[in-house]
């Protein structure tokens, strides 16, 4: 078998409303090996992984696909159950998955849901590779594949203390972003609403208090002037400076690295000037500067305040082991570190015990070796502080802890200035008041891990991740969503999106719009091109000033990684018409309708679908519609319309050459549509269309009807706010309409406007996408034919045909019409427009069907150009 394409599907998409990994996979000769042509291939699989029982299938009970299997089945359709179940071997929850026949024999569509989406992609890998096997009677060694897989899971997981606060968004529904792969840095919200996070340090946490807390002595000094129990001591440069140190507070002392954290450097109990020059080489090692302080007896605690509130309390242990009498230290030491829940780091709730210098020197103090038989019962300390990154272990005591250790706890959170603090304590027990027992805050920590609060070695679990949510959004009915309007359909996108931004900008909020041609934040264009995929929607969402995202969705993105979000507040689905048919597997108008649906089968259960009510397959696909509908139609007596009106319903429409809004029995007149530059006084009644369309979006969030007839009334067919969209500007007596017309229900579209524009001759320059069908670029051109006098036909993008090849189908299509329209092929776009200009006259019209809108526009520049006001009237 041979993987074809493999990739994320990273949101709603053709196949599914939620993320899937989409596999395009051949399977060769095993097109003529259905599974019930391969003996015993069900008892051998289910031996192998005996959770697939529980697989449903299409007959819908446990043990279905089993069934399926023994009836037979094809390749695809079992990579696809084992990709599913890998990924539930490792840990991952994942039922959904699909496997559908391609237009072309023996290749497979193979769609399965994923968690992560590294481990979902190498879960579809080591599946072909595990039933070409399981067909062809290969050696499987299930065991090898989950360790890989597993591995790629500990590559590309979030650590647990960031994990834990990320599951305390998704339950609050709050969405979440990874802003880099190999780190913690995580984006909460969306837009202007939201929260940003590098594990446990977040965007509101002080820098003061972070460099406060990264500062031993600089923490002691505060909090000492403060009253709060301190040990005392000495920060040192010289180990002479640390030897005075040591002979003036008194033995035994302890030695810190000045800046540093999870206890690297750290000494303690040091008895003797020998053992003080030790432990500070050890501490140097990790900065110059060292503190020399009082050693504290007692046991070590850590205090977790959140947002000024005490959540959790764990008593720490360091690394140690217990004896049995019988094995000696390193044997004790290798058998703890089997224990599955340690790892490497962070990875797990235990980290592997590592032997270090300190650990030497403990050993050394207490006489013992590698080699030493520990006796039963007797427990050995390795490590010289207790924390969990060196092997340490913790014992929840939340509910132990004193009123008055508590009310400390949350004053030294006041006092350095941390929203979240980890404060390491040495005392007794937390049970009685600080200054009835010996005991010292030690240091304090900026970011502190969770990872002993959420599952600590004993004890009860703290759920410590949602106070950080709660924190960051103290509002609980907050979801740090911002609205999203996503519009799709075949035409007429990239003009209602720009109507729509406009119509929010008028009415005073801060917009991010993505379309063909550009991404806007705040009206400022911050990158050009063609952004009408879920990478411009990821870097809308992403911006922080946005307070609505306005996204043009084509099929092309949808279709190579499906949307760029998981639901929107409004989809918008214009119209369904012949354009990209053939690629993606999208071969007819039902397929493509069914693509463009997932715009509005994206729409949250309090959102709202705006559907063309005039498009057939636009209103069958109301099925797909999540939320409320609004209907917008350019006939005033449509039946289903005045049907959805009556249940009241809203829909936008056009009564007496205006434009309205219905419900129930109220009719709201909202612009005269020649107030409306786009529709030139109604000629251009695609416009009208996408106004009504805009109208209709604007009013599903909050905007009055005064705000869309304000909108509306100040957004004009100009290059400057609708770029390339029936641009009609003059230059030298030659009017050009500039227009991005491609297929042929756009240029329909387009010829009742040209054909009413007062015009001398008609002269075109027109070229499409070389990915057309052959029949679609025909029909192009012979459209063009029959609306112009002369044609020139250039060629910019062959997307896999001969260069000259799309060009000359056009050019076919044109002369198949006859009569005396004149068609040329120049194949660079620029001369063929300044051809055009040059064969020109005063009071003839050039409709310019282009992709350089800006260069053409400069060309025009120093021919005294300007936007031509006056209406379109009838032809001459």
């Amino acid at each position: 078998m041979n993987i074809l394409q493999h990739r994320a599907l990273r949101g709603p998409n053709y196949y599914s409303r939620y993320r899937a990994i989409f596999m395009r996979l051949d399977i060769g000769e095993l097109e003529e090996r259905p599974s019930d042509t391969v003996p015993g291939i069900v008892g051998r699989l289910t031996t192998l992984i005996p959770s697939l029982q529980e697989h449903r299938c299409s007959v819908g009970r446990p043990g279905g696909f089993l069934e399926r299997l023994e009836r037979g089945t094809w390749a695809g359709h079992v990579v696809e159950h084992v990709a599913i179940e890998l990924q539930n071997l490792i840990g991952f929850s994942v039922g959904y998955g699909k496997t559908i026949d391609s237009y072309e024999t023996g290749i497979y569509n193979v769609v399965y849901r994923y968690r992560d989406e590294a481990c979902g992609l190498a879960a579809g890998v080591e599946a072909v590779d595990l039933v070409t096997r399981l067909f062809n009677d290969g050696e499987i060694d299930l065991e090898s594949i989950l360790d890989r897989l597993r591995q790629v899971r500990d590559d590309h997981m979030l650590g647990p203390s960031t994990a834990s606060i990320v599951a305390a968004a998704v339950r609050r529904d709050i969405p979440y972003t990874r802003l880099s792969e190999d780190s913690s840095y995580i984006q909460l919200g969306h837009g202007h609403r939201q929260k940003r996070i590098q594990a446990t340090v977040t965007c509101q946490t002080d820098l003061i208090g972070y460099s406060i807390a990264d500062d031993k002595d600089w923490t002691k000094q505060i909090l000492g002037d403060a009253g709060i129990p301190v040990p005392q001591g000495q920060v040192c440069n010289s180990f002479e400076e640390a030897l005075e140190a040591a002979r003036y507070i008194g033995y035994p002392v302890a030695t810190k690295p000045l800046i540093g954290n999870h206890g690297r450097g750290v000494s303690t109990n040091i008895e003797d000037d020998h053992a003080l020059r030790e432990a500070f080489e050890i501490a140097s090692h990790r900065n110059p500067s060292v503190i020399v302080e009082q050693y504290i007896r007692g046991e070590d605690h850590r205090l977790l305040v959140i947002d000024g509130k005490l959540v959790a309390a764990a008593r720490r242990r360091p690394a140690h082991v217990v004896g049995n009498g019988t094995d000696t230290l390193q044997a004790l030491v290798d058998k703890e570190n089997q224990d599955p829940r340690r790892g490497v780091g962070h990875e797990n709730l235990l980290t592997q015990i590592q032997l270090d210098e300190q650990s030497v020197r403990m050993l050394d103090q207490q006489n013992l070796t590698l080699q030493s038989v520990i006796p039963k019962e007797e427990i050995v300390y390795l490590k010289p502080t207790a924390n969990l990154s060196t092997g340490g272990t913790a014992t929840d005591v939340t509910e132990d802890v004193h009123p008055e250790v508590k009310y400390a706890a949350e004053r030294i959170a006041r006092l350095v200035g941390l929203d979240i603090i980890g404060i390491d304590l040495l005392a007794e027990t937390l049970s009685r008041p600080l200054e009835e027992q010996s005991a010292g805050v030690v240091e304090v920590n900026a970011g502190p891990g969770f990872r002993m609060h959420i599952s600590p070695t004993h004890g009860t679990g703290r759920d410590v991740g949602h106070h950080v949510v709660d924190m960051l959004f103290p509002d609980p009915e907050s979801n740090a969503r911002i609205p999203i309007v996503a519009v799709s359909g075949t035409n007429g996108k990239t003009t209602t999106v720009r109507l729509i931004s406009h119509l929010l900008r008028q009415a005073g909020r801060n917009v991010g719009m993505a379309c063909t041609g550009a991404i806007e934040i705040d009206n400022h264009v911050i990158m050009r091109g063609d952004y009408s995929g879920p990478q411009a929607a990821n870097i809308v969402l992403r911006e922080p000033t946005v307070e609505t995202a306005v996204l043009e969705v084509a099929r092309g993105g949808i279709m190579r990684r499906g949307l760029g979000f998981d639901e929107c507040d409004v989809g918008v689905l214009l119209n369904i018409a012949s354009d990209h048919l053939g690629e993606h597997d999208i071969h007819t108008l039902d397929e493509l309708a069914r693509c463009k649906t997932v715009v509005i089968d994206a729409v949250s259960k309090s959102g709202t679908a705006v559907l063309n009510a005039d498009d057939p397959r636009v209103l069958a696909g109301q099925e797909w519609a999540r939320g409320e509908t609004i209907f917008f139609t350019m006939d005033p007596n449509s039946r289903p319309v005045r049907q959805h009106v009556r249940e009241h319903g809203v829909a936008f429409t056009v009564h007496n050459e205006r434009i309205v809004m219905r419900q129930g029995h109220v009719e709201a007149e909202v612009i005269p549509v020649v107030d409306v530059p786009i529709t030139f006084e109604g000629h251009a009644s695609f416009n009208v269309a996408n106004a009504l369309a805009a109208s209709a979006a604007a009013y599903a969030l909050g905007l009055s009807i005064a705000d869309v007839q304000m909108g509306l009334r100040t957004f004009h067919p100009t290059p400057g706010q609708n770029p390339g969209r029936t641009n009609l500007i003059e230059a030298e007596g030659i009017k050009v309409l500039i227009d991005y017309g491609h297929n042929v229900p756009a240029l329909e579209a387009l010829s009742e406007l040209v054909g009413r524009i007062p015009a001398g001759r008609r002269i075109s320059v027109a070229s499409a996408p070389g990915n057309r069908r052959d029949e679609d670029l025909f029909s192009l051109g012979t459209l063009l034919a029959r609306m112009h006098d002369i044609v020139y036909i250039y060629e910019t993008d062959s997307r896999g045909r001969t260069p000259g090849e799309a060009a000359g189908l056009l050019r076919k299509g044109a002369e198949s019409v006859g009569g005396a329209c004149r068609v040329e092929i120049i194949m660079e776009e620029a001369q063929a427009v300044d051809r055009a200009f040059d064969e020109a006259s005063q009071g003839d019209l050039l409709v310019l069907l282009i992709d350089d809108i800006g260069g053409a526009i400069e060309r025009f520049r120093g021919r005294r150009f300007s936007p031509v006001h006056e209406s379109a009237g009838e032809s001459s």
